[in-house]
């Protein structure tokens, strides 16, 4: 087996655009697209067919990870890239979504990086990388987004700490902190609830976002942020008192 890169969430949106750009590495044999959709799969297939295989995965099931390990046990590639994109999210309050959907973001958003990170490590050489989509929602507490800037939150941690970790088997990991994206995600996330998420200030491409972020990945860097208004908001939790950062954020969707 060759060398690869596995990309979550690779159907659309973010995920889509790192597979686009990673269609013009040539040191990569095949990109493996994980997704839960199988018919997004199959249309990916379609557009964008140059060294994609696709594989049909729902990150909230750890079985189906477990069936998809022995893939790569079996084949024992040399994984270049693993990029965690998939992502669950919802803006409402807390009382609009269930048990089930809580937690199903939690597993999608953390066990599932968690999950895929670790079974895609003992594959990996000097100079592999490891990108984890977390959110400019991961610096600060978010009212009626706890759950999904919680997890994001989780994914910026662990990311940071492991890239400091791999870093004696040279392998990076690199924290990617979008903000607000054009992609499917907001389709998704509103639900119709009183409370919801009503400014995405500093709007921009996905594909910019990816295009940075694996710039940043291959100059080692721990953690990716693009556009001012997220930098800002970076630079603005470092200094500011978390409950200042939510009324801020509470002032500017009005709630």
């Amino acid at each position: 087996m060759g060398k690869i890169a596995i990309i979550t969430g690779a159907s659309s949106g973010f995920g889509k655009e790192f597979v686009k750009l990673l269609q013009k590495e040539r040191e990569l044999d095949e990109i493996w697209a994980i997704a839960r959709d199988e018919r997004k799969l199959r249309r990916l297939q379609r557009q964008l067919p140059e060294k994609l295989r696709t594989f049909s995965v729902d990150l909230s099931n750890l079985d189906q990870i477990v069936e998809f390990e022995k893939v790569v046990k079996e084949s024992k590639p040399d994984i270049k890239y693993l990029i965690n994109s998939a992502g669950y999210a919802k803006f409402c309050s807390y009382y609009n979504l269930s048990v089930k959907e809580s937690v199903n973001m939690i597993d999608v958003n953390c066990s599932g990086v968690v999950a895929m990170t670790l079974l895609c490590i003992p594959f990996m050489r000097r100079g592999s990388r490891i990108l984890n989509v977390s959110s400019l929602a991961s610096f600060q507490p978010l009212p009626y987004q706890n759950i999904y800037s919680a997890t994001k939150t989780f994914v910026r941690h662990y990311s940071r700490a492991l890239h400091v970790e791999l870093g004696q088997r040279g392998i990076t990991v690199t924290a990617v902190c979008p903000g607000w994206m054009r992609t499917a995600l907001f389709d998704r996330a509103k639900i119709g609830a009183k409370k919801t998420v009503n400014n995405f200030f500093g709007l921009t491409e996905p594909g910019r976002v990816a295009q940075k972020a694996l710039r940043d990945a291959k100059r080692s860097r721990d953690i990716s942020v693009y556009g001012i208004y997220a930098k800002t908001a970076h630079a603005a939790s470092k200094v500011l008192p978390q409950k200042w950062m939510m009324t801020l954020w509470m002032m500017q969707q009005r709630f």
